[in-house]
């Protein structure tokens, strides 16, 4: 109760309007904003490089690399802001869990692996492709199980400070937590470079850190849970830009 009460103490006066969903971008301090728009100066750029250098790499198996099969990797563009993705087979796949499907199958290779330097960087070079164009994810059919899911986790009170997405990046939008500002926690801007990581993560290991904050279940990277939230976050950033790779405080 006195760590909720801290929390709630923390919280400052709100900027942004009920029921309006912001790109992330606009929650970022000015600093950070051009630091994001600038390749010669962002440190995830880094990832990218090893990115487009693993695209061309032909795995040790022999099989085609991911060019031999693409083309280059601008044939890539608009795919990162159609995931999650429901694949042939009825799995949920996000960016991640398609390139490790199509490393498995097509390539006949070991599993980069959740968080790998690999699949943060391939990820990234690819959602860069994307970089720009509206999020446009499939939210019928198929896919609409996993969005009630990914609905129900975010609205559901979690943890032993009994509180839901919903409470921080709807009800608190624009507020101050400390010294960061509220957002509406979509994930357009990952994999992203956050500095508190010194380092590049994915979209589920900034989910899990949110499970730890409100002291619940941290469920493992690619998790069945993480990846409906992350339809539903995608859903709910539906004609926003993609920001990736980007940059968080």
């Amino acid at each position: 109760m006195r760590f909720a009460a801290a929390v709630a103490g923390c919280l400052l006066a709100a900027t942004a309007s009920a029921g309006e969903v912001r790109a992330p971008a606009t929650f970022l301090s000015s600093d950070l904003r051009a630091l994001q728009e600038d390749a010669s100066r962002h440190p995830g750029w880094l990832w990218v490089d090893e990115g487009e250098a693993l695209w061309k790499a032909a795995p040790a198996t022999a099989r085609p690399s991911c060019q031999g099969c693409h083309g280059d990797i601008s044939s890539m563009r608009g795919v990162a802001a159609r995931y999650p993705a429901v694949a042939s087979d009825g799995a949920l796949l996000n960016l991640e869990g398609r390139i490790e499907r199509c490393r498995a199958q097509n390539q006949s290779a070991p599993a980069f692996g959740h968080e790998s330097e690999a699949l943060l960087s391939l990820t990234a070079a690819v959602a860069l492709r994307s970089r720009g164009m509206p999020f446009s994810v499939a939210t019928d059919g198929p896919a609409a199980r996993f969005l009630a899911e990914g609905r129900r986790f975010y609205e559901t009170r979690q943890g032993q400070l009994n509180l839901s997405c919903g409470q921080c990046h709807d009800e608190n939008v624009g507020r101050r937590l400390r010294g960061d500002v509220i957002s509406n926690g979509i994930g357009t801007g990952f994999p992203a470079y956050r500095l508190e990581w010194n380092a590049m993560g994915s979209l589920h290991r900034r989910l899990r850190a949110c499970s730890l904050g409100v002291r619940a279940t941290q469920f493992p990277y690619g998790s069945a849970e993480y990846l409906a939230l992350e339809l539903y976050l995608a859903a709910r950033a539906q004609g926003l830009p993609v920001e990736a790779p980007g940059i968080r405080r």
